[in-house]
């Protein structure tokens, strides 16, 4: 995989990841991407970024033409998808400031495109949707490199843009999540679709909702009192998640060159649909 481009989504508060990136703007058959394509060099290897939310963070979750971002960059050559994400803590072993590579998602979104297979029946084997070797590259890179990460933990997926009510939180904690996001679905999905493995590095920059945690609720279980996570942290504002992600963007960014500068030259990715299909939706002819 040497001389392959590495893709990489940044999520919210990574916008830029070159100083001089070669700027591209990728046509698609499914419209326009979310940002154009930067192109340039990470710790030795071509790396195609996108920032999810746009430039600006224009574009809101439930908005992000996810099937075009894809599309753009595993028609540049990616075969290995290095993703970021904000995300909420929804259990006390995810406090603010953790990182996690995660490992599995629970999807609760409506209404987004979620398949490349309109047209035709191809059914993803995605019990495991997060790719094995890459996430033992990713946890392995960032212990050389000194930032404490969870090696695993489960992403509850949400509409959004709204964040969730304290019965919503406590509902996805009792349901296995360990984090809370808006993006991982149909994202990861559609990128193991079209033949890409895809690891996922969150940073968890609040405590979503505040809840209180299921343990510490009242003999009559009720959650209807002010709410606080173990930590003391207040429910989540868009101003806090911001400000947590502007004061860890740079060991984010570290990080991301790590995983990238450990990924192997003989990576290659798990077929989880017929390669011919995936063959197919690449050739497709951009939007008129």
């Amino acid at each position: 995989m040497e001389d392959d481009v590495i893709g990489v989504i940044g999520g919210s508060g990574l916008y830029e990841l070159f100083d001089e990136p070669e700027t591209r703007l990728i046509e698609t058959p499914f419209g326009a991407t979310s940002a154009p394509v930067s192109l340039g060099r990470m710790a030795g290897r071509r790396v195609a970024f996108l920032t999810r939310h746009g430039k600006n963070h224009s574009v809101a979750p439930h908005r992000i033409n996810a099937r075009a971002n894809v599309w753009a960059l595993r028609a540049l050559g990616a075969r290995a998808l290095v993703t970021s994400s904000a995300v909420g803590g929804l259990h006390d072993a995810y406090p603010p400031g953790t990182f996690v590579v995660t490992d599995q998602l629970i999807d609760r979104t409506d209404g987004r495109p979620g398949t490349f297979f309109d047209d035709e029946v191809q059914h993803l084997s995605f019990a495991d949707p997060f790719d094995p070797v890459l996430r033992r590259t990713a946890i392995e890179a960032l212990a050389r490199l000194g930032v404490p990460a969870k090696p695993t933990g489960t992403c509850v997926v949400i509409q959004g843009p709204r964040f969730s009510t304290r019965a919503e939180s406590l509902a996805h904690r009792a349901a296995g999540g360990h984090t809370i996001n808006m993006t991982m679905a149909p994202e990861v999905a559609l990128a193991c679709e079209l033949g890409m493995g895809v690891v996922n590095l969150s940073f968890v920059t609040d405590a979503d909702a505040g809840v209180v945690p299921a343990d510490a609720a009242d003999a009559e279980g009720t959650t209807d009192r002010p709410g606080r996570a173990s930590d003391g942290s207040e429910p989540v504002t868009h101003a806090l998640v911001m400000e947590r992600l502007a004061a860890a963007n740079a060991t984010i960014v570290r990080a991301i060159e790590a995983i990238v500068a450990a990924l192997p030259a003989d990576y290659v990715p798990r077929e989880l649909v017929p390669a011919a299909a995936s063959a197919a939706v690449l050739a497709r002819r951009p939007a008129a």
